[in-house]
């Protein structure tokens, strides 16, 4: 597996990964691998792969087949997966076989997207999530989030550091995961929305013992 982190703080988007593939209980260390890459370029947005080795080479490839791939928002990533699935399937040879009583066909793949216009993940399922701060996914992930939680409120941190702190603490404590990270950041386009401010429940009034 993987550590990948997404982060959105300020105007800035940014996207890491890990460097290290692994092959059940053999490592193909980053040293010894000539292409380590875990995240694509699709016009204006990265999407970062975790998952099967294969994924990599099949979506970077089934992505170039689509008409004008839309990160734009939650809607647009989601029309986007659901235009991919069948060129995975006829194209690519995917086995979409789901879980037993999975409502879907699976797409066997989770990515994460940085774009100038937030972050976004997708899973198996082509569940589409946006994200207001951060978010990861592999092996590593809850290492990278618990690193990533801690010091999102430190002003002095960009959401470039913040990414690659995530890696780091992924690397630091799963044996799927290795430095170095590698890092990408851009800022959001003029046209992004502000990410929404999170409800939070009214407390009811506090009633008074006579």
């Amino acid at each position: 597996m993987s550590t990948l982190t997404v982060v959105r703080k300020g105007r800035q988007v940014a996207m890491a990964s890990d460097a290290l593939t692994t092959f059940e209980d053999t490592k193909l260390p980053p040293a010894n691998d000539a292409a380590p890459e875990k995240v694509v370029r699709v016009g204006d947005a990265l999407v970062g792969i975790v998952g099967y080795t294969a994924h990599f080479l099949v979506i970077e490839r089934a992505m170039a087949e689509l008409r004008n791939p839309d990160f734009s928002s939650r809607a647009g990533v989601f029309e986007t997966f659901h235009a991919l699935h069948p060129i995975l399937k006829e194209h690519y040879y995917l086995l979409p076989e789901a879980e037993e009583g999975d409502p879907y066909e699976s797409s066997q793949a989770s990515v994460l997207i940085a774009s100038p216009h937030g972050i976004f993940g997708v899973y198996d399922l082509r569940e589409v999530h946006e994200y207001r701060r951060f978010w990861a996914m592999g092996s590593g992930t809850s290492f990278a989030l618990g690193a990533m939680w801690a010091r999102y409120d430190d002003d002095a941190l960009t959401a470039a550091q913040l990414a690659e702190l995530g890696v780091t603490a992924g690397a630091e404590f799963d044996r799927s995961s290795a430095l170095p990270a590698a890092v990408r950041a851009f800022d959001l386009s003029e046209s992004a929305p502000p990410p929404a401010r999170p409800v939070r429940p009214r407390r009811p009034p506090s009633s008074r013992q006579r």
